[in-house]
């Protein structure tokens, strides 16, 4: 469980540790539950993705079906932003 594991990093950190983490993502069966708001890291790493808006689940599938074809107007509009 990784909670905002780059946030109050610096940019060459960030993309250290996210390199570490598509290391671990490529190379083991590890499950790894991560709250990001790295969305290209969630995007490129992820076999599922929650988007939780409010405490509550908003939507939730196949990182390309939500990237692309999201049903939540919030979720396309947080990925914009």
């Amino acid at each position: 469980l990784l909670d905002e594991v780059t946030s109050a990093l610096d940019p060459e950190l960030v993309a250290d540790v996210l390199g570490v983490l598509r290391d671990i993502a490529a190379s083991t069966d590890i499950t790894m539950l991560i709250v990001t708001h790295e969305m290209g890291f969630a995007r490129d790493v992820s076999n599922r993705v929650v988007f939780l808006h409010q405490g509550a689940i908003e939507e939730e599938g196949p990182p390309e079906q939500l990237f692309t074809r999201s049903n939540s107007a919030r979720f396309r509009q947080f990925i914009t932003a």
